[in-house]
Protein backbone atom coordinates (compact mmCIF):
# COMPACT_ATOMS: atom_id res chain seq x y z
CA UNK A 1 0.00 0.00 0.00
CA UNK A 2 1.13 3.33 -0.79
CA UNK A 3 1.17 6.08 1.88
CA UNK A 4 1.51 10.38 1.14
CA UNK A 5 2.34 12.43 3.94
CA UNK A 6 1.39 16.02 2.97
CA UNK A 7 1.86 18.90 5.02
CA UNK A 8 -0.54 22.12 4.14
CA UNK A 9 1.98 25.04 4.69
CA UNK A 10 1.63 28.75 5.21
CA UNK A 11 4.00 30.90 6.34
CA UNK A 12 4.99 27.92 8.31
CA UNK A 13 8.87 28.36 7.77
CA UNK A 14 9.21 28.04 11.36
CA UNK A 15 7.53 24.71 12.06
CA UNK A 16 9.14 23.13 8.79
CA UNK A 17 12.45 24.25 9.79
CA UNK A 18 12.25 22.42 13.29
CA UNK A 19 9.86 19.24 12.37
CA UNK A 20 11.06 18.38 8.96
CA UNK A 21 13.98 16.64 9.95
CA UNK A 22 12.27 14.50 12.59
CA UNK A 23 9.67 13.49 9.95
CA UNK A 24 11.93 12.47 7.50
CA UNK A 25 14.17 10.73 9.97
CA UNK A 26 11.02 8.83 11.08
CA UNK A 27 9.35 8.36 8.34
CA UNK A 28 12.12 6.88 5.97
CA UNK A 29 10.53 4.69 2.40
CA UNK A 30 7.05 4.19 4.61
CA UNK A 31 5.67 6.99 2.71
CA UNK A 32 6.69 10.08 0.42
CA UNK A 33 6.45 12.89 1.61
CA UNK A 34 5.12 16.47 0.57
CA UNK A 35 4.78 19.96 0.39
CA UNK A 36 1.46 21.47 -0.75
CA UNK A 37 2.03 25.58 0.05
CA UNK A 38 -0.93 27.89 -0.08
CA UNK A 39 0.71 30.44 -1.64
CA UNK A 40 2.75 31.87 1.37
CA UNK A 41 4.53 34.89 2.00
CA UNK A 42 7.38 33.85 3.39
CA UNK A 43 10.46 32.35 2.26
CA UNK A 44 8.61 28.75 3.28
CA UNK A 45 9.22 27.31 -0.49
CA UNK A 46 12.36 29.01 -0.94
CA UNK A 47 14.02 27.05 2.16
CA UNK A 48 12.54 23.75 1.32
CA UNK A 49 13.86 24.27 -2.10
CA UNK A 50 17.49 24.70 -1.02
CA UNK A 51 17.92 22.88 2.08
CA UNK A 52 15.27 20.03 0.74
CA UNK A 53 15.36 19.90 -2.45
CA UNK A 54 14.34 16.05 -2.98
CA UNK A 55 10.78 16.98 -1.23
CA UNK A 56 7.88 17.43 -3.67
CA UNK A 57 6.11 21.17 -3.49
CA UNK A 58 2.57 21.71 -4.67
CA UNK A 59 1.88 25.11 -4.92
CA UNK A 60 -1.56 26.50 -5.00
CA UNK A 61 -2.27 29.21 -6.49
CA UNK A 62 -3.73 31.67 -3.15
CA UNK A 63 -4.22 30.90 0.36
CA UNK A 64 -7.72 28.45 -0.02
CA UNK A 65 -7.59 27.65 3.93
CA UNK A 66 -7.32 24.05 5.00
CA UNK A 67 -10.07 22.88 3.46
CA UNK A 68 -9.89 23.54 -0.36
CA UNK A 69 -5.78 23.74 0.64
CA UNK A 70 -5.89 19.83 1.22
CA UNK A 71 -8.63 19.29 -1.81
CA UNK A 72 -6.49 21.22 -4.52
CA UNK A 73 -3.31 19.45 -3.62
CA UNK A 74 -4.35 16.07 -3.33
CA UNK A 75 -5.76 16.38 -6.86
CA UNK A 76 -1.88 15.48 -7.93
CA UNK A 77 -1.28 12.96 -5.26
CA UNK A 78 -1.51 9.19 -6.60
CA UNK A 79 -1.67 7.22 -3.38
CA UNK A 80 -3.62 4.62 -1.74
CA UNK A 81 -3.85 6.90 1.58
CA UNK A 82 -2.99 9.95 2.53
CA UNK A 83 -1.78 11.37 5.64
CA UNK A 84 -3.53 15.18 6.49
CA UNK A 85 -0.12 16.37 8.92
CA UNK A 86 0.31 20.03 10.27
CA UNK A 87 3.51 21.49 9.92
CA UNK A 88 3.31 21.96 13.84
CA UNK A 89 3.73 18.29 14.68
CA UNK A 90 6.39 15.99 15.73
CA UNK A 91 6.28 12.44 15.21
CA UNK A 92 8.26 9.67 16.47
CA UNK A 93 9.25 6.34 15.83
CA UNK A 94 7.27 3.86 13.79
CA UNK A 95 4.49 6.44 13.52
CA UNK A 96 2.67 5.28 10.44
CA UNK A 97 3.09 1.50 10.22
CA UNK A 98 0.36 0.76 13.45
CA UNK A 99 -2.19 3.14 11.42
CA UNK A 100 -1.91 1.57 8.21
CA UNK A 101 -2.12 -1.63 9.40
CA UNK A 102 -5.30 -0.94 11.16
CA UNK A 103 -6.80 0.52 8.30
CA UNK A 104 -5.59 -2.55 6.32
CA UNK A 105 -7.06 -5.27 8.38
CA UNK A 106 -10.48 -3.36 8.18
CA UNK A 107 -11.75 -1.84 5.00
CA UNK A 108 -14.46 -0.42 6.63
CA UNK A 109 -12.55 2.15 8.03
CA UNK A 110 -12.47 5.10 6.20
CA UNK A 111 -9.87 7.35 8.54
CA UNK A 112 -8.17 6.98 11.44
CA UNK A 113 -5.77 9.09 13.84
CA UNK A 114 -2.55 8.54 16.47
CA UNK A 115 -2.65 9.77 19.86
CA UNK A 116 -1.95 13.59 19.95
CA UNK A 117 0.04 14.75 22.85
CA UNK A 118 0.71 18.09 23.52
CA UNK A 119 4.08 19.39 22.55
CA UNK A 120 5.02 21.90 25.52
CA UNK A 121 3.35 19.36 28.40
CA UNK A 122 4.46 15.82 26.79
CA UNK A 123 2.41 14.00 29.44
CA UNK A 124 -0.97 15.93 28.48
CA UNK A 125 -3.21 14.92 25.78
CA UNK A 126 -3.36 17.72 22.88
CA UNK A 127 -6.36 19.70 22.47
CA UNK A 128 -6.61 19.38 18.93
CA UNK A 129 -7.55 15.44 19.04
CA UNK A 130 -6.09 13.61 22.36
CA UNK A 131 -7.39 10.04 21.76
CA UNK A 132 -10.16 10.57 19.21
CA UNK A 133 -12.75 12.92 18.81
CA UNK A 134 -16.75 12.86 19.93
CA UNK A 135 -19.69 14.64 19.61
CA UNK A 136 -22.34 15.79 21.81
CA UNK A 137 -25.99 16.04 20.42
CA UNK A 138 -26.03 19.56 20.01
CA UNK A 139 -22.46 20.05 18.21
CA UNK A 140 -20.05 20.04 20.70
CA UNK A 141 -16.86 18.57 20.16
CA UNK A 142 -14.80 17.29 22.88
CA UNK A 143 -12.33 14.39 22.96
CA UNK A 144 -11.32 11.36 24.67
CA UNK A 145 -8.33 13.18 26.95
CA UNK A 146 -9.89 16.59 26.50
CA UNK A 147 -13.43 18.04 27.61
CA UNK A 148 -13.63 22.06 26.98
CA UNK A 149 -10.11 23.22 28.14
CA UNK A 150 -9.46 20.61 30.68
CA UNK A 151 -6.48 18.51 29.12
CA UNK A 152 -5.93 15.00 31.33
CA UNK A 153 -2.31 13.77 31.93
CA UNK A 154 -2.16 10.25 29.04
CA UNK A 155 -1.38 7.57 32.19
CA UNK A 156 -2.22 4.95 29.84
CA UNK A 157 -6.05 5.26 30.17
CA UNK A 158 -6.57 5.35 26.78
CA UNK A 159 -4.43 3.21 25.15
CA UNK A 160 -6.98 0.92 23.43
CA UNK A 161 -7.82 0.77 19.84
CA UNK A 162 -11.41 2.52 19.62
CA UNK A 163 -14.14 3.58 17.44
CA UNK A 164 -14.33 6.99 17.79
CA UNK A 165 -16.90 10.34 16.02
CA UNK A 166 -13.83 12.50 14.52
CA UNK A 167 -10.20 12.04 13.74
CA UNK A 168 -8.17 15.26 13.63
CA UNK A 169 -6.87 16.97 11.38
CA UNK A 170 -4.07 17.60 12.74
CA UNK A 171 -2.80 13.73 11.96
CA UNK A 172 -5.82 12.40 9.98
CA UNK A 173 -5.25 9.12 8.46
CA UNK A 174 -7.48 8.69 4.91
CA UNK A 175 -8.56 6.41 2.17
CA UNK A 176 -7.45 8.09 -0.79
CA UNK A 177 -10.47 6.51 -3.13
CA UNK A 178 -12.87 7.70 -0.22
CA UNK A 179 -11.35 10.77 -0.30
CA UNK A 180 -11.90 11.23 -3.91
CA UNK A 181 -15.28 9.68 -3.76
CA UNK A 182 -17.11 11.73 -1.24
CA UNK A 183 -15.39 15.41 -2.64
CA UNK A 184 -12.50 15.67 0.13
CA UNK A 185 -13.51 18.74 2.60
CA UNK A 186 -15.51 21.19 2.53
CA UNK A 187 -14.17 24.12 1.13
CA UNK A 188 -16.77 26.66 2.33
CA UNK A 189 -15.42 25.61 5.68
CA UNK A 190 -12.13 26.97 4.92
CA UNK A 191 -10.48 26.30 8.33
CA UNK A 192 -11.80 24.92 11.69
CA UNK A 193 -14.16 21.84 12.15
CA UNK A 194 -14.07 20.42 8.17
CA UNK A 195 -12.70 17.03 9.63
CA UNK A 196 -15.14 16.53 11.99
CA UNK A 197 -17.64 17.14 8.87
CA UNK A 198 -15.76 14.70 6.45
CA UNK A 199 -15.85 11.95 9.14
CA UNK A 200 -19.41 12.62 9.73
CA UNK A 201 -20.00 12.06 6.29
CA UNK A 202 -18.02 9.15 6.24
CA UNK A 203 -19.89 7.69 9.61
CA UNK A 204 -23.43 8.54 7.55
CA UNK A 205 -22.29 6.34 4.60
CA UNK A 206 -21.50 3.67 7.02
CA UNK A 207 -17.62 3.89 7.28
CA UNK A 208 -15.95 3.90 10.86
CA UNK A 209 -13.36 5.91 12.08
CA UNK A 210 -11.00 5.23 14.32
CA UNK A 211 -8.15 6.28 16.87
CA UNK A 212 -4.92 3.54 16.95
CA UNK A 213 -2.64 4.35 20.15
CA UNK A 214 0.13 2.67 18.77
CA UNK A 215 0.94 5.91 17.38
CA UNK A 216 2.14 9.03 18.86
CA UNK A 217 2.86 12.17 17.37
CA UNK A 218 3.49 15.88 19.49
CA UNK A 219 0.94 18.96 18.74
CA UNK A 220 2.08 22.10 18.64
CA UNK A 221 -1.40 23.41 17.93
CA UNK A 222 -2.59 27.28 17.08
CA UNK A 223 0.10 27.70 14.28
CA UNK A 224 -2.51 29.76 12.39
CA UNK A 225 -4.57 31.07 14.00
CA UNK A 226 -3.61 32.98 17.95
CA UNK A 227 -6.06 31.52 20.30
CA UNK A 228 -8.23 34.11 21.61
CA UNK A 229 -9.11 35.45 17.75
CA UNK A 230 -12.66 36.78 16.45
CA UNK A 231 -11.86 35.22 13.26
CA UNK A 232 -11.57 32.13 14.76
CA UNK A 233 -14.66 32.39 16.86
CA UNK A 234 -17.05 33.31 13.49
CA UNK A 235 -15.26 30.08 11.57
CA UNK A 236 -16.11 28.10 14.76
CA UNK A 237 -19.50 29.06 15.02
CA UNK A 238 -20.14 29.32 11.65
CA UNK A 239 -18.76 26.02 10.59
CA UNK A 240 -20.52 24.45 13.23
CA UNK A 241 -23.85 25.53 11.98
CA UNK A 242 -23.33 24.68 8.86
CA UNK A 243 -21.62 20.78 10.30
CA UNK A 244 -25.19 19.82 12.06
CA UNK A 245 -27.41 21.09 9.23
CA UNK A 246 -25.13 18.65 6.65
CA UNK A 247 -25.39 15.97 8.93
CA UNK A 248 -28.00 15.57 11.37
CA UNK A 249 -31.33 13.35 10.56
CA UNK A 250 -34.14 14.98 9.78
CA UNK A 251 -36.06 14.78 13.38
CA UNK A 252 -32.89 16.46 15.22
CA UNK A 253 -32.87 19.51 13.12
CA UNK A 254 -35.31 21.66 14.60
CA UNK A 255 -34.58 20.68 18.31
CA UNK A 256 -31.30 21.06 18.15
CA UNK A 257 -31.81 24.72 16.25
CA UNK A 258 -33.61 26.15 18.94
CA UNK A 259 -31.33 24.76 21.39
CA UNK A 260 -28.25 25.73 19.63
CA UNK A 261 -29.67 29.38 19.41
CA UNK A 262 -30.17 30.47 23.08
CA UNK A 263 -26.72 28.40 23.50
CA UNK A 264 -25.19 30.26 21.14
CA UNK A 265 -26.53 33.64 22.73
CA UNK A 266 -25.69 32.87 25.89
CA UNK A 267 -22.03 32.98 24.65
CA UNK A 268 -22.01 35.87 22.78
CA UNK A 269 -23.30 37.99 25.93
CA UNK A 270 -20.28 35.89 27.98
CA UNK A 271 -17.97 37.24 25.27
CA UNK A 272 -19.31 41.15 26.04
CA UNK A 273 -19.29 40.69 29.57
CA UNK A 274 -15.91 40.14 29.46
CA UNK A 275 -15.09 42.52 27.51
CA UNK A 276 -14.17 40.39 23.76
CA UNK A 277 -16.78 42.79 22.01
CA UNK A 278 -15.16 41.56 18.31
CA UNK A 279 -15.92 37.77 19.49
CA UNK A 280 -19.64 38.73 20.48
CA UNK A 281 -19.98 40.24 17.16
CA UNK A 282 -18.40 37.22 15.35
CA UNK A 283 -21.47 34.94 16.88
CA UNK A 284 -24.07 37.08 15.16
CA UNK A 285 -21.93 36.90 11.97
CA UNK A 286 -21.50 33.05 11.85
CA UNK A 287 -25.51 32.61 11.74
CA UNK A 288 -25.70 35.80 9.56
CA UNK A 289 -23.54 33.70 7.06
CA UNK A 290 -24.85 30.17 7.50
CA UNK A 291 -28.53 31.75 6.10
CA UNK A 292 -26.73 33.65 3.25
CA UNK A 293 -25.56 29.90 1.97
CA UNK A 294 -28.71 28.11 2.57
CA UNK A 295 -29.82 27.51 0.08
CA UNK A 296 -26.15 25.60 -1.08
CA UNK A 297 -26.32 23.92 2.07
CA UNK A 298 -29.95 22.06 1.26
CA UNK A 299 -28.48 20.79 -1.77
CA UNK A 300 -25.15 19.83 0.10
CA UNK A 301 -27.85 18.03 2.95
CA UNK A 302 -29.79 16.42 0.14
CA UNK A 303 -26.37 14.25 -0.88
CA UNK A 304 -26.21 13.00 2.53
CA UNK A 305 -27.61 9.44 3.45
CA UNK A 306 -29.04 10.49 7.16
CA UNK A 307 -28.77 7.87 9.67
CA UNK A 308 -27.96 7.13 13.06
CA UNK A 309 -24.64 7.11 13.78
CA UNK A 310 -22.17 6.05 16.97
CA UNK A 311 -20.21 8.57 19.07
CA UNK A 312 -22.79 11.06 19.57
CA UNK A 313 -23.26 12.02 23.19
CA UNK A 314 -26.90 11.54 24.45
CA UNK A 315 -27.26 14.75 26.18
CA UNK A 316 -24.92 18.32 26.53
CA UNK A 317 -21.97 18.49 27.61
CA UNK A 318 -21.74 21.98 28.47
CA UNK A 319 -24.38 21.08 31.36
CA UNK A 320 -22.37 18.41 32.13
CA UNK A 321 -19.05 20.38 32.29
CA UNK A 322 -20.17 23.64 33.82
CA UNK A 323 -22.98 22.30 35.52
CA UNK A 324 -22.13 18.48 37.20
CA UNK A 325 -18.40 19.72 37.18
CA UNK A 326 -16.91 16.22 35.20
CA UNK A 327 -14.11 17.72 33.72
CA UNK A 328 -12.58 14.14 32.25
CA UNK A 329 -13.94 12.05 29.48
CA UNK A 330 -13.90 8.87 31.81
CA UNK A 331 -16.53 10.75 33.51
CA UNK A 332 -19.14 10.52 31.19
CA UNK A 333 -21.30 7.37 30.90
CA UNK A 334 -20.78 4.81 28.12
CA UNK A 335 -24.74 4.57 27.89
CA UNK A 336 -24.86 8.53 26.68
CA UNK A 337 -23.05 7.35 23.49
CA UNK A 338 -25.69 6.27 20.66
Amino acid sequence: MSVAVVILNWNGRKFLEQFLPTLILHTGDDAELIIADNASSDDSVEFLQTTYPKIRIIRNEQNWGFSKGYNEALKHVESDYYVLLNSDIEVTPNWIKPVISLMDADQNIGACQPKLIAFHDREAFEYAGGAGGFIDEYGYPFCRGRLFNTLEKDLGQYNDVQEVFWATGACMFVRADLFRQFGGLDNDFFAHMEEIDYCWRLKNAGYKIMYCPDSTVFHVGGGTLPKISSRKTYLNFRNNLILLYKNLPPSKLLPVFLIRLVLDFTASMKFLSEGYFKDSVAVAKAYVSFYKSFTQLKIKRSRIPHRKVNGIYKGSIVLVYYGKGKKQFSALSPAKFS
